[in-house]
């Protein structure tokens, strides 16, 4: 059987904090929505347009993701989109299309304060590592 191609990759921000659940297995999940700016050129003026993405982490990435990043961090991901259906309690059918993110780039800038490496220490000394500590 033949696989068909289904890959995303994105960069936006947060739209809002993660939210970090367990399945009745113990398994975590994470859900958090992206806002994807894409700026064009229509009739001489650039205009700007907003899409609004729905991601799914699972296992010890997504506990990664809902521990360092909040509302407005800038996130780069890597994933395949995933359909899901329900119904409600009225029996209307609902329909999603998600993000299931496979990798991921915390993408926060220096001065915002909430990169992940204003968090890290050094495993030998202790003391806090910051990017201007990193060479390169």
């Amino acid at each position: 059987m033949a696989t068909d191609m289904n890959r995303v990759i994105l960069i936006g921000r947060l739209v809002k904090d993660p939210d970090l659940k367990a399945t009745n297995g113990g398994t975590s999940i994470c859900n958090f929505s992206i806002a994807n700016n894409r700026t064009y050129v229509s009739g001489g003026e650039k205009k700007e347009q907003v899409s609004y993405f729905n991601c799914l982490a699972w296992g010890r990435s997504g506990e990664v993701i809902n521990q360092y990043m909040k509302k407005g961090h800038k996130i780069g991901i890597d994933g395949h989109l995933q359909q899901r259906s329900w119904d409600d309690n009225d029996g209307n059918k609902h329909y999603v299309v998600e993000v299931v993110i496979e990798n991921f780039q915390f993408l926060n800038d220096k001065n915002s304060g909430s990169s992940t490496a204003d968090k890290v220490k050094d495993q030998f000394s202790g003391k806090e590592i910051t990017e201007d500590d990193i060479p390169f």
